[in-house]
């Protein structure tokens, strides 16, 4: 009988002296391993890189555009050594003059080789969207955190300051930024830096509102650990699959704002290669050489459909990879 007695419940203040009380050594390890604990408890596991491989693979059409987006990089970094001749030299008897084997693009108004620009192009268009990118990730990203961890008045201001971002069309407020800037390439990618950083602060804001009252959120406050320390190991993990979704889409979104600053001629200046200045060439000389809007206007479409195809097909990777399927 006395074998199959349950143990008896302790008394309360009679505790084992191996569970540890405040301040001793063994209680302060316990509390230290809490937040890796936790993670249990819904802090998303560290991504492992060939679990998301594997995903991505599944996604052909996002290997095609990423393949496309590495040839891409490949012809804009290497080309002085990839483009036939220099795209800045005019030769006004060679003017607007069909594609040949010579020129296999043909040239523009002032005889020079389409092919030739269209490759510098895409150096101005890729780098300009790293730019925007860049800019807009670092005023967003911190931001948005920043608003749905603190909440209150701080969530108040920052949010009306974005709404009024968001209230004006986006390349009309961009073009009033290069004009007060003046017009270049890179003022013009700092324009459209901070008109697309509202895209940013709301998916940082959201993901950040939706994670702030997790077990492992409150557990890590309550240890002590900065607000900082918070936000980046706790935090951001969450925010990071869809802000990778808005980086992609937002370079596709700079190719294009670039092309358009560029058209109107607030972006690169003359005689430098773009592929908007390019356009408003080809918009200047349609009925005489109409295939001169071709070139870049299917390498703005690729460059965009190809940016929101790998975006969207490695945030899909990252959710299945974090959820186990």
């Amino acid at each position: 009988m006395s074998a199959n007695r349950p143990p008896a419940s302790p008394v309360p203040g009679s505790e084992s002296p191996d569970v540890g009380v405040p301040g001793d050594g063994l209680t302060e390890t316990v509390l230290a391993e809490v937040p890796t604990a936790a993670v249990g408890a819904g802090d998303p596991e560290p991504v492992a890189a060939p679990g998301i491989l594997r995903s991505i693979v599944r996604r052909p059409a996002t290997i095609v555009a990423g393949v496309f987006l590495l040839v891409l990089t490949l012809i804009a970094i290497l080309a002085p050594a990839l483009a036939p001749y220099d795209p800045d030299v005019q030769n006004l008897l060679q003017r607007l003059k069909p594609p040949s084997a010579e020129h296999w693009l043909g040239t523009d108004d002032y005889g020079r080789d389409v092919l030739s620009r269209l490759i510098f192009g895409a150096r101005v268009s890729l780098w300009a969207a790293l730019q925007a990118a860049a800019v807009a990730l670092v005023l967003g990203l911190p931001l948005g955190m920043v608003a749905g961890y603190r909440g209150g008045w701080v969530d108040a201001i920052l949010t009306r300051l974005m709404d009024a971002l968001m209230s004006a069309p986006s390349l009309v407020l961009a073009i009033t930024i290069v004009a007060v800037l003046g017009a270049g390439i890179t003022n013009a990618m700092l324009a459209i830096g901070l008109v697309m950083a509202p895209r940013f602060f709301r998916v940082a804001r959201a993901g950040t509102m939706d994670v702030r009252h997790e077990t492992y959120i409150e557990a890590s406050i309550a240890l002590g650990c900065s607000t900082l320390r918070t936000t980046v190991r706790h935090v951001l993990p969450n925010v990071l699959p869809p802000i990778i979704l808005v980086i992609s889409v937002s370079l596709g979104t700079a190719v294009a704002a670039e092309a358009s600053l560029s058209f109107l001629g607030l972006g690169v200046q003359a005689p430098a290669a773009s592929w908007g200045s390019m356009l408003s060439t080809a918009s200047s000389n349609m009925r005489l050489a109409p295939y001169l809007v071709w070139p870049p206007g299917v390498m703005i479409f690729l460059a965009v459909l190809a940016f929101t195809y790998v975006g969207d097909g490695v945030r899909r990777a990252l959710v299945r990879t974090r959820s186990g399927n």
